[in-house]
């Protein structure tokens, strides 16, 4: 009961109610992310073990005044109320994870600085089951000019940018904005999104950088450009390792939108001991038996071992 009781002041005290073993990159704006060692237990991230990525302060909003904007090269330009978001459409559910654009940039670091951004390890993304309702329904509803090439979102949040502030944004081709797997989503794991996760409403865009995945979306405009938002136009590109950022020409930078491959070795952690162990076949690799290693091991000696194998004699030609 007093173990019970502790967890649910530590979680009380800890930043949005996040599991307090977070690695915290920042506390403002909150920047977090889990453990290897936890993220690993389950294949759906928990709402408090999910990493969190955020450029301003996270906005309060009341929902009962909440209103999404849809407007732009469509038919009819849209204002929903999250009742009618939610009532009004059908429902839609996708598994799918988030990762920062940043996401492993130490490893860059160690080999060059970057000043100014977010020092990730491997620990910036996640995996959960999101609900909401389909992009693309609404896409349909407001009818969509066929010259249009491009869906852009702005958030609610406030990021200051010199004597600037704005809200986040980002955009995705429209092909993409039609695929049925993208969700403005108003639920996370079953439950209603955390305010540090985009509540009300947030976008979850499946295969793209995390940045696209705009949180607590105020408005969708449809257009024949990709979004001037300095997170799109500035940010968020990619350039060859000879270009610095105090000289690049940022308008010929490439725009990243679909995530690369990437796999990160989860197990056996940095500085864990590793059990020894030795395997030995006798057939070729079809088949393999674990052997014994001595119980008495040195780290910079041999070890012996022994294995015991079935072996099938073979009589040779005469």
């Amino acid at each position: 009961m007093e173990s019970a009781l502790s967890n649910i002041i530590s979680l009380a005290m800890t930043p949005f109610g996040k599991h307090p073993a977070l690695i915290i990159q920042s506390k403002d704006p909150y920047n977090a992310g889990p453990p290897l060692e936890l993220l690993l237990r389950a294949p759906v991230t928990p709402q408090q073990l999910f990493f969190v990525r955020n450029h301003g302060s996270v906005p309060d909003v009341d929902p009962t005044h909440y209103r999404l904007a849809v407007t732009g090269m469509m038919k009819r330009s849209l204002e929903l109320s999250l009742d009618e978001i939610r009532n009004g459409f059908s429902k839609s559910t996708v598994m799918a994870t988030l990762q920062c654009a940043g996401n492993r940039r130490q490893e860059l670091m160690a080999v060059a600085p970057i000043p100014g951004e977010v020092p990730w390890g491997a620990e910036a993304i996640s995996n959960a089951v999101w609900s909401g309702v389909s992009l693309r329904e609404i896409l349909l509803t407001a009818e969509v000019e066929t010259e249009a090439r491009h869906v852009v979102f702005t958030g609610l949040d406030q990021v200051k940018k010199g004597s600037q502030t704005f809200g986040f944004g980002g955009s995705i081709p429209i092909e993409k904005a039609r695929g049925t797997e993208v969700l403005l989503a108003y639920e996370m794991n079953g439950e209603p999104l955390a305010p540090v996760h985009g509540f009300p409403l947030r976008v979850v865009v499946p295969g793209y950088i995390g940045a696209r995945s705009v949180k607590w979306l105020a408005n969708i405009t449809v257009q024949r450009e990709p979004s001037d938002n300095y997170f799109q136009a500035h940010a968020y590109k990619l350039f060859p390792p000879y270009i610095q950022a105090e000289t690049a020409n940022w308008a010929q930078g490439l725009m990243l939108g679909e995530l690369s491959v990437n796999a990160v070795i989860c197990k056996p952690f940095e500085g864990e001991m590793v059990a020894e162990r030795v395997d030995i076949s006798s057939d070729g690799g079809e088949t393999w038996v674990v052997v014994e290693l001595a119980k008495k091991s040195h780290p910079w000696a041999w070890s012996f071992w022994e294995a015991r194998l079935d072996l099938k004699l073979t009589c040779p030609k005469r």
